[in-house]
């Protein structure tokens, strides 16, 4: 057994797109090799800024040999058929197979078909793979007609420590399959040979290139724990910021530099997010989590001599942007956050949906509904936080760091003495912004963070701009997510279907929409986020759309308690026997309706019942609908189900000893009756037609 080592080098690919690749890369090259029936053991990638590699273990020197049958026409079928038949295979009339079969003797023709060498077919699966390279952004370089992430310099293709014959067409030019790479940038850019993998991982890492990710990651992290420790402090955790990084460097090399203590007046989020975003250096802090004068910067494979100057270079750097945060910082306080409410005018939110001031109107609006809805103490402050809840977006700060939005509006909201309920709304209303973002929970809060996300959701389904596939450019499906973690970590009791009416009548009545109604559309896709999110939490997807399916349920709170409360039941042997007594009821019910042609059977007689199952049945339908009545009004769902559960025994006695179709017409329609109450009664629970088995 052999082994292929490729490695496409290039120019620096993003960081966010590494990943990604190196999964691409793996699977594409499983499917081609699949498809040129190469079996192999495994296929290794890796991926650094500079090169993707792939490294297949276990390939076999030749295709194994090929036996495939071909059926034919008929023996006696006209001459031509059979003439095309026999060209079609390269066989004469004598080397085919007369085989008889229910249908007649029809030819066969076994073809054996020689496996090839795998050098030879390698260099085509290596083209079909990077023809099929499904990179998020591609360029161009030079007169190339090929497209890449970037620049492409030199190809590794070597199977069995041997060069492959061809190369990658540029379009202009053929960049052939080679032994040869090179190592880190500047530490070692001579290229140089490589005889397979364990060679090649060799002979990188003297030149300054730690191949595997994880390795560079786990050296990053260990480096820049050792170095904070050593001082006395800690890394503040940034999983993202680790993996960017991770994606930067080839040859990480852990430095410490120091921030100016002037610049350590300013807000940890302005300093964080500064040297995060801009600089992608890590912050640290003390034992009790305050921000320490201290970053850590990761460089890419610098030489001893040079880390003091680099370090005093990448301090100089910070310091520059940290006095343009400054600026932005003293010249925004100069200036009322009511006041630059008015500017929200000239910044356009979307094209067809208006500008941001106009959506601050409709956000007031809307919290002022949800707050009544609610039963928010404090309006006033609902209305006064939604006012101001985009002001910043027209200050310098955010204009700088759009990441900081409402976290600055909150600063300044601060400095100019709004009150604190005011000033956390402003600070928390885009959230949660996902799963593990902490999740608003004062009500003045809440009520903005609901307003915010259902007048985004209503604008873009008005305009029909919903997320389709993978594709969810407006973050929608964050935002139906939002809603849903506000509403059932707060225990808000509210109705969603009249807040999507009011967010939709808040777009309307500035403009005109054509189309229908988007509440029904916007209820089904909560019901499919509510699913998916239930579902991590271990609920089943088709409870909660039992439940969802009830005329007016859209009061989420409720409806999970009740889908909760029905998996329960479920699970029991006698709720698992009565769901299948009302699946069988109801196709009883729905074929002999479409029978007679009729809707329904009506409310069954007891003055028809003419066996002891069915006035059991009867009078136990009647007592369950009684006692379970004010349960279901007290939202007792487990209770309710308790009741639900005594119908089994008379619902079984019914179906054994009762004939439903019987000859009579009318003790056939009082029995199907008798069978539509089953449904009618747990219907008030669920619809259980939505239930699976």
């Amino acid at each position: 057994m052999a082994e292929l080592l490729f490695e496409l080098f290039s120019e620096e690919i993003p960081a966010r797109m590494q990943e990604r690749a190196a999964q691409d890369l793996a699977r594409l090259m499983e499917t081609c090799l699949g498809e040129a029936t190469l079996t192999f053991d495994r296929v290794q990638t890796c991926v650094t800024p500079r090169r993707l590699c792939a490294v297949v273990h276990g390939l076999p020197e030749r295709q194994p040999d090929v036996s495939e049958e071909r059926k034919g026409p008929r023996e006696d079928a006209p001459a031509k058929a059979v003439e095309g038949f026999l060209s079609s295979v390269g066989l004469s009339l004598d080397q085919v197979e007369r085989r008889e079969t229910p249908k007649g003797t029809f030819l066969f023709a076994m073809i054996e078909k020689k496996g090839q060498d795998s050098r030879d077919i390698l260099p085509g699966v290596l083209e079909k793979v990077i023809a099929a390279f499904p990179w998020p952004k591609s360029m161009r370089w030079g007169a190339n007609r090929f497209a890449w992430v970037r620049p492409i310099h030199g190809v590794v293709a070597l199977f069995d420590g041997v060069v492959l014959k061809g190369g990658i067409d540029l379009g202009g030019r053929m960049l052939p399959f080679s032994d040869t790479t090179r190592g880190h940038r500047f530490r070692a850019p001579e290229p140089f040979p490589v005889s397979g993998f364990a060679d090649y991982c060799e002979k990188l890492a003297n030149a300054h290139v730690v191949l595997d990710a994880n390795e560079r990651r786990t050296r990053i992290r260990e480096g820049a724990d050792a170095v904070a420790a050593s001082m006395g402090l800690e890394v503040r955790p940034d999983p993202g910021l680790l993996n960017e990084v991770t994606g930067l460097v080839e040859w990480p090399e852990v430095l410490v530099g120091r921030i100016d203590d002037d610049c350590m007046s300013l807000p940890q989020e302005i300093l964080t997010t500064s040297m995060r975003a801009h600089q992608k250096y890590f912050a640290l802090q003390t034992a009790d989590g305050s921000l320490a004068p201290h970053f850590v910067v990761v460089a890419n494979g610098i030489r001893p001599e040079a880390r003091e100057t680099v370090i005093a270079g990448n301090e100089r750097v910070l310091r520059a942007r940290l006095s343009d945060a400054r600026f932005f910082w003293d010249q925004d306080r100069a200036e009322t956050l009511e006041s630059r409410v008015a500017a929200l005018n000239d910044r356009i939110f979307h094209a067809k949906l208006g500008t941001d001031f106009e959506r601050v109107e409709r956000i007031r609006r809307l919290a002022g509904v949800i707050a009544r809805a609610w039963g928010v103490p404090d309006p006033a402050a609902v209305d006064r936080a939604a006012l101001l809840s985009k002001a910043d977006l027209s200050t310098g700060m955010v204009g700088e760091f759009p990441e900081l939005q409402g976290v600055m509006g909150a600063y300044y909201a601060r400095h100019d003495g709004e009150a604190q309920d005011v000033v956390e709304a402003i600070r928390s209303h885009y959230g949660p912004l996902g799963p593990s973002d902490r999740c608003p929970s004062a009500p003045v809060s809440v009520a903005v963070a609901l307003a915010d996300k259902l007048d985004t959701l209503a604008g873009f389904w008005l305009i029909n701009e919903k997320p389709t596939g993978s594709k969810d450019p407006f973050a929608l499906r964050r935002a139906a997510l939002g809603v849903i973690r506000l509403i059932l970590e707060n225990n808000v009791r509210v109705r969603l279907r009249p807040l999507i009416d009011a967010a939709a009548e808040g777009h309307c009545a500035a403009r005109t929409f054509s189309g229908a109604s988007v509440t029904d559309d916007l209820m089904v896709f909560f019901a499919e986020r509510l699913k998916v999110r239930e579902r991590e939490g271990g609920l089943r997807h088709d409870l909660i759309e039992a439940v969802f399916a009830l005329a007016g349920e859209d009061d989420l709170v409720r409806l999970c308690a009740r889908a909760r409360a029905l998996e329960d039941f479920v699970r029991t042997p006698g709720g698992s026997d009565l769901l299948a007594a009302c699946r069988r009821a109801a196709n009883i019910v729905r074929i002999e309706s479409g029978k007679d042609g009729v809707d329904g059977f009506g409310a069954p007689d007891p003055a028809l019942f003419g066996q002891d199952e069915e006035r059991a049945l009867g009078a136990a339908l009647d007592e369950v609908n009684v006692e379970a009545a004010p349960l279901l009004a007290a939202e007792a769902y487990t209770d309710t189900m308790a009741v639900l559960a005594r119908l089994r025994a008379p619902v079984d006695a019914f179906f054994e000893h009762v004939t439903v179709n019987a000859a009579d017409r009318a003790l056939r329609a009082n029995r199907l009756g008798l069978l539509q109450s089953i449904l009618a009664t747990m219907s008030a629970v669920a619809d259980f037609s939505k239930i699976e088995g």
